[in-house]
């Protein structure tokens, strides 16, 4: 059978109100054409589904059947309606988004808790890790944007915007303080400790590009997962830090910590938001999403 599913709705709310004029009114249609609609259900189905009194109607046995599945399916629908209607009002939904440390603490933790303010029933999922397995989670539409610091590898799926520029400096204690103030070249770095991140970063991957460029060979002391770290082995002396300026601002700016000066700065980079044009993104992601970009 192919009947028409309006049909089915008007017979729900005749069966749930057990009156026709009620399940008009509630339909904004005219008494008629609940008539009418529920007769030509009858008629595709082959038995009557209600019995009319003068206090209005009630389900026949075969109606009352069919009413028990059509209600399950209908209140269903309802609910997805209800779901579907606080999603794109924005009281109700989920957000994954993949960020590094780095990406998460300086750029990207002051929005979210505007957004959490604003929009406090929104789910917000934020996956931790650096920036090639963030792309990688993108790829595998694990999340529905990133937020990852360059260099990167260009997909042609995926979109870049870049919302935030930073820095990488040296960070050193008051062990080597014989290098304060004055300008050295990398080269001298290879004749002391050097602290890095670990080499499945971009952070890693930019800075061993750029001293490759200077003809510069490190083979650092200590290898980390995070730059706060580096930054706490620095303050310790175990050697000298390369991070993001921002992770030793508190440090540098007490003197607990000086930064290294050299002939050539290291050029700035930036964190990008990076979509795929494969994933769809729900409105509460588009929502955080166009802020971040906006601004």
């Amino acid at each position: 059978m192919n009947i028409n599913l309006e049909y089915y709705k008007i017979f729900y709310y005749v069966g749930k109100l057990n009156s026709i004029s009620k399940a008009a009114n509630k339909l904004c249609i005219s008494q008629p054409a609940v008539s009418q609609a529920v007769k030509l259900l009858e008629q595709e189905l082959g038995a009557d589904l209600f019995i009319r009194t003068s206090k209005g109607t009630r389900l026949t046995p075969e109606g009352e059947a069919l009413f028990s599945y059509v209600e399950r399916g209908y209140e269903t629908i309802l609910l997805g309606e209800k779901k579907f209607m606080e999603m794109t009002n924005l009281t109700a939904g989920e957000i994954h988004i993949g960020a590094s440390d780095m990406t998460l603490r300086y750029y990207l933790l002051p929005y979210l808790e505007r957004f959490h303010e604003n929009y406090p029933n929104i789910k917000i999922s934020v996956t931790n890790a650096p920036s090639p397995e963030t792309l990688k989670y993108l790829e595998e539409g694990r999340i529905d944007f990133g937020v990852i610091s360059e260099p990167y590898n260009v997909r042609g799926d995926f979109v870049y915007n870049k919302v935030s520029a930073i820095r990488d400096t040296f960070v050193a204690g008051r062990k080597f303080i014989e290098l304060k103030n004055k300008t050295l070249s990398y080269k001298q770095l290879e004749n002391n400790p050097v602290i890095f991140l670990e080499k499945n970063t971009s952070t890693r991957r930019y800075m061993d590009a750029f001293l490759e460029s200077e003809n510069v060979n490190i083979n650092p002391e200590f290898q980390l997962a995070t730059s706060d770290m580096i930054v706490q082995f620095a303050r310790r002396n175990l050697g000298i830090g390369c991070v993001v300026r921002s992770f030793a601002e508190e440090y540098l700016t007490s003197g607990e910590l000086f930064e290294l000066q050299f002939g050539r700065k290291i050029p700035e980079r930036h964190i990008c938001v990076v979509t795929s044009e494969k994933t769809s993104i729900s409105v509460a992601g588009k929502k955080l999403l166009n802020e971040l970009i906006k601004e």
